[in-house]
């Protein structure tokens, strides 16, 4: 994808999210500052408001599913977890649809803006701050552990629908971010690698199961960024990809970026402790780590393997190839 597309896309993209804002009657200047899978905006409002305004990927949700998030997200908050919850339209609906161009009309929510700084960054690393470092993974695991709670404590409506990261949809014949192992960029050596790491995990995967102590409600994306904390008050943002999945899943995802820093270990034992302040997790389980570790990475290459043209898959694939094969002779060593 050239530099022309990219900017093309932004220019749509903008158009889309300026004609989202008569659904809530708002004027104000527009800011990008993120797109990956949605273009999420910072809205200054004429009257001095602040919101994040979010024009979705086209077709990666529907209807129900993104109005399932939302209504989580309002569960959440309801049960003590700070989150950002959508602002109704005037008409009272939970996000606008917006006709552009062939296709699906674009799906675009406006959500409570939320302040504070990410408690870090798996990009740039953990750091040099030990105290820091685990203030951080502990914060993370206490809410992971919270999620989860309220996963086993929610009844849900029965609309409620969202995807599943199921053993289908982390090692079935189509996962839910592609075919890992048909990424065109692996050489034989690393796809039999891969292959058999596959076979390994959909056989564990199984004979885990999906009790109910294990397996819920997960936010799916608790990384650093992704925890922003302003004083006293911590708040989770991002919840696109939430699902049903393992809760080790959860766990996997806040530390496969940083499995190569020193710090890792600090870490990883300081997620679990602060998991473990909230909810009950024994050693026996906590042995499946490196399993969803492996399948944790499985998922990444799908998702490069399925956005090829895009700058961010060419610029994070061979990084993502090389952890993944990293990861899965690691988990297959243990095994």
């Amino acid at each position: 994808m050239n530099n022309d597309t990219i900017a093309t896309q932004k220019r749509q993209l903008l158009d889309i999210a300026n004609a989202a804002l008569e659904h809530w009657e708002l004027n104000g200047k527009l800011s990008l500052i993120k797109y990956r899978e949605n273009a999420v905006y910072r809205l200054d409002t004429v009257c001095g408001q602040r919101f994040a305004l979010r024009v979705h990927r086209r077709d990666y949700h529907s209807n129900g599913a993104l109005n399932s998030e939302l209504t989580w997200a309002q569960s959440l908050r309801q049960a003590g977890l700070q989150v950002p919850l959508a602002v109704p339209t005037c008409a009272g609906a939970p996000f606008a649809s917006i006709p552009y161009g062939p296709g699906s009309p674009w799906q675009v929510d406006l959500l409570e803006w939320v302040t504070g700084a990410q408690i870090g960054s798996c990009e740039e690393g953990l750091g040099d701050d030990p105290e820091a470092i685990a203030n951080a993974y502990r914060t993370i695991g206490e809410i992971a552990a919270r999620i989860h709670n309220h996963s086993e404590e929610w009844n849900r409506p029965a609309s409620f629908q969202r995807h599943s990261w199921d053993l289908d949809g982390l090692v079935g014949e189509q996962p839910m971010w592609g075919r890992f192992w048909e990424l065109e960029c692996l050489t034989p050596e690393q796809r039999a690698l891969i292959l058999e790491a596959r076979d390994r995990a959909l056989s564990d995967l199984r004979n885990l199961g999906q009790g109910p102590g294990d397996y819920g409600l997960i936010h799916a994306d608790l990384v650093p960024e992704n925890v922003l904390s302003d004083g006293a008050r911590v708040q989770v943002i991002d919840f696109d990809d939430a699902g049903f999945g393992w809760y080790l899943f959860e766990l996997a995802t806040a530390l496969y970026f940083i499995q190569g820093d020193t710090h890792f270990a600090l870490a990883q034992d300081a997620l679990i402790e602060g998991y473990r302040r909230q909810r009950s997790l024994g050693d026996d389980k906590l042995a499946w780590l490196p399993l969803f570790m492996a399948v944790r990475s499985f998922t990444y290459l799908g998702w490069v393997h399925t956005r090829q043209g895009t700058e961010t898959a060419k610029d994070l694939t061979p990084r993502l190839v090389a952890m993944c094969c990293d990861t899965v002779e690691r988990y297959l060593k243990r095994n």
